[in-house]
């Protein structure tokens, strides 16, 4: 008969086999025995710091937040994010890529609003006489005027204003009525239109349905600023860099071409599609050849475009769409990396209503000789059997390369079981997902669930000049302070696959894999003697 104390011993054991073997289709645990001494002694002690800002900071006393948890309301709890220790580490770890992003929501609301106040073709106008009482509905409209177009009316708020009438950007500003915060108040105001603010997400907005009324309205009102010639590259050059700077080395920006031109430098919709790529593709030149000349050109790959269009267009309509794609492929091949239909799930079009002209997509591609994969958004929904949470199956049956958010996905264990075989990665957005109500926090999220399973995860930020999560260092950080199981490791191969999952060949991902974990190790420097841990090039000291 055995003793307690070898039964003890034995349960023990059992206990450890037990909960190992449940983990270990976790993708990290295929690497495990990988790591350097240096990274498992980060990991103990990023471990730590998670553990005791759990007890501290997020256990004071905070102004206006009167519930604070790790992994809370992301917009809530954004400032005690930005002093822990945990957040100052993230941030400078290099992340890999950025697989999903949506372009028209990357580049902070203030830089685009004083872009545009340089631009004096840039007018404004609004529907309604603005009042205090309607500030926040009463939405700003901008467009680019022509030269002779160019408007002299001195005031949105002036009693002599004609409602639907253009007023110059820089005038409208400097006139702001007194009584509605006068050139700060515009401020607020336009950048108020084209974000969401906590008591928005968590208050007035607070359903999935109100809340992505609010988030379609920023898109409305920030386009007619991005989509300006002289706006758009500058755009374009502030996302690169601000990427770069969170440790994003590769980019696939998702680019709404719904509309068919934008505007020119002289005021009228004449710039087509294929400007844009040039746009696009002269920039990225010229980031990459200043990261060259401050001798940084290993932290920037370089990035791509998933051709999209909104899911409320007829089928008919999604033909002209796709053979738009296929022509901008064959003259940018390096650039078109795949194809999608963007959109609210819940009230737009499903997947299978485009079913015939996707298909012809297809075959269309191969008549070409072009390669453009699916990468679909599908299950970003609560719904169980609705048209949005049926996308799924769908978005696997045409071949989808990758799924964008896959919500709901969780409730589908056959789905879960095809991913992780056929390397169906996930594109999860989490702090998107809790501000558009999926979820009211991250302990609450599914993402546990996708990866024990063995799903391959790539996080990502979605929209984050709407909802403040610039780069990726924010999704990091409220995915590590909301699980006990997830650690650097896990991280890592987030980063890990987001390369390995994205569109680049096998010299390229042989290339950005090499000067990831180049990065990745050399981001430890630790100290036993004195504990102190000096993270990624000693940007970050940190005492435990």
């Amino acid at each position: 008969m055995m003793s307690v104390s070898a039964e003890l011993t034995e349960y023990h054991e059992k206990r450890s086999a037990f909960i190992e073997n449940d983990r270990s289709l976790r993708r990290e645990s295929q690497r495990a025995h990988l790591r350097s001494a240096n990274e498992l002694k980060a990991e103990e002690i990023v471990r730590k710091i998670r553990a005791q800002e759990a007890e501290g900071i997020w256990k004071e006393e905070h102004p206006y937040i009167p519930h604070p948890f790790p992994g809370m309301e992301f917009l809530t709890g954004r400032s005690v994010i930005t002093r822990t220790k945990l957040f100052q580490i993230l941030n400078k770890m290099p992340k890999g890529a950025l697989l999903h992003a949506h372009l028209d929501a990357t580049v902070n609301a203030e830089f685009l609003l004083a872009k545009a106040l340089q631009q004096p073709a840039i007018h404004v106008r609004v529907r309604q006489a603005l009042t205090a009482s309607n500030l926040t509905y009463n939405l700003p409209e901008f467009r680019a005027l022509p030269q002779e177009q160019l408007s002299k009316s001195a005031s949105l708020t002036d009693a002599s204003y004609i409602p639907g009438e253009w007023v110059s950007l820089k005038n409208a500003r400097m006139s702001f009525d007194s009584g509605l915060g006068g050139p700060e108040g515009f401020d607020k105001w336009a950048i108020g239109a084209m974000t969401i603010n906590p008591s928005e997400a968590y208050g007035t907005h607070n359903t999935i349905t109100k809340i992505w009324q609010k988030f379609s309205t920023c898109f409305l009102v920030s386009t007619g600023l991005i989509r300006f010639e002289p706006i758009f590259s500058e755009y374009i050059r502030q996302f690169f860099l601000t990427s770069i700077e969170d440790g994003i080395s590769y980019i696939e920006a998702r680019i709404n071409f719904l509309y068919k031109h934008m505007y020119g430098a002289d005021g009228q919709d004449n710039i087509p599609h294929r400007e844009w790529l040039l746009m696009f593709d002269r920039v990225q030149r010229e980031v990459k050849e200043e990261m060259k000349n401050q001798g940084r050109e290993d932290e920037f790959i370089g990035a791509r475009i998933i051709y999209t269009t909104i899911r409320f267009i007829t089928p008919e309509e999604l033909e002209w769409y796709t053979e738009d794609c296929i022509t901008l492929k064959k003259e940018f091949p390096h650039l078109i990396a795949g194809f999608d239909l963007v959109g609210d799930e819940n009230v737009l079009k499903p997947i299978i209503y485009y079913i015939e002209p996707l298909m012809r997509f297809r075959h269309r591609q191969k008549e070409e000789d072009v390669d453009i994969p699916f990468i679909f958004h599908a299950g970003e929904t609560l719904g169980d059997g609705t048209e949005a949470d049926v996308n799924l199956y769908d978005a696997i049956l045409l071949g989808t390369k990758r799924i964008g958010h896959g919500f709901s996905i969780v409730k589908h264990p056959k789905l879960l079981d095809i991913c992780r075989e056929k390397n169906i990665a996930l594109e999860v957005c989490p702090i998107s997902n809790e501000i558009l109500r999926l979820t009211s926090s991250m302990p609450m999220h599914p993402l546990p669930i996708m990866l024990n399973n063995g799903v391959p995860v790539v996080l990502s930020s979605d929209d984050p000049a709407v909802f403040g999560n610039m780069g990726l260092t924010f999704d990091f950080f409220q995915v590590l302070v909301a699980s006990e199981v997830t650690g650097l490791s896990t991280l890592a191969t987030f980063a890990r696959d987001s390369i390995q999952f994205s569109t680049l060949n096998d010299n390229e991902k042989k290339r950005a894999f090499e000067l990831w974990e180049t990065k990745w190790e050399s981001s430890w420097n630790i100290s036993l003697r004195n504990g102190i841990l000096h993270n990624w090039s000693g940007c970050v000291d940190v005492l435990v």
